[in-house]
């Protein structure tokens, strides 16, 4: 059984530098009330956590829950703040949604995180998605898309996505993305 004390473990062992409170993700889609059980769930799991981690000199993050519902993100945000983290995380976003909702929640959410503190977005990974972000106060991201795509041939550039494999490439000699003057950019053609 995996518990928050469990989770905290684990992550102590592995050395990790920045540590994550066990957590319930909401589905989407998620009624109001679902999305309040499980964020109160996450809530009671949170000081769990925290109290485990006692004694570990990572940074300990808060996630933030409850679904597609503002006012459910606000309980979250003042429960996690209450209880104190080296920074915290929205998570429950980039799970089916669509953009809109989640910029949405994300609007009202990044502005009432506490500033002085990392502000983390999690499982995104497009780039105009990481743009918009950062935009709205986002700081951190983890996504393993960007890896996966470049690991399939699809390169991120300014006109959009090149699948560097597609034959056409194979005798093109111009950079990857011309308005782009990165070193990549700069050495490597398509």
């Amino acid at each position: 059984l995996l518990t928050p004390e469990k989770s905290m473990q684990v992550q102590r062992e592995l050395g990790s530098d920045i540590v994550m409170i066990f957590d319930e993700c909401t589905p989407y889609p998620a009624t109001q009330a679902e999305a309040r059980k499980s964020m109160e769930l996450s809530l009671r799991w949170a000081q769990r956590s925290k109290a485990a981690h006692e004694g570990n000199d990572a940074a300990l993050f808060g996630i933030i829950q409850g679904g597609m519902y503002e006012e459910l993100r606000d309980i979250s945000l003042e429960g996690l703040t209450d209880i104190g983290f080296d920074g915290y995380a929205v998570g429950g976003l980039s799970v089916g949604e669509p953009k809109e909702d989640m910029m949405r929640i994300l609007e009202h959410t990044a502005p009432k995180m506490p500033e002085h503190k990392p502000r983390y977005l999690m499982g995104v990974g497009k780039p105009e998605d990481l743009v918009e972000s950062v935009r709205r106060g986002i700081d951190m991201f983890d996504c393993v898309m960007p890896t996966r795509n470049a690991r399939n041939g699809h390169l991120f550039v300014s006109t959009g996505v090149i699948k560097i494999r597609n034959a056409v490439h194979r005798n093109d000699t111009s950079p990857l993305d011309e308005q782009c003057d990165c070193y990549t950019c700069k050495n490597y053609s398509r």
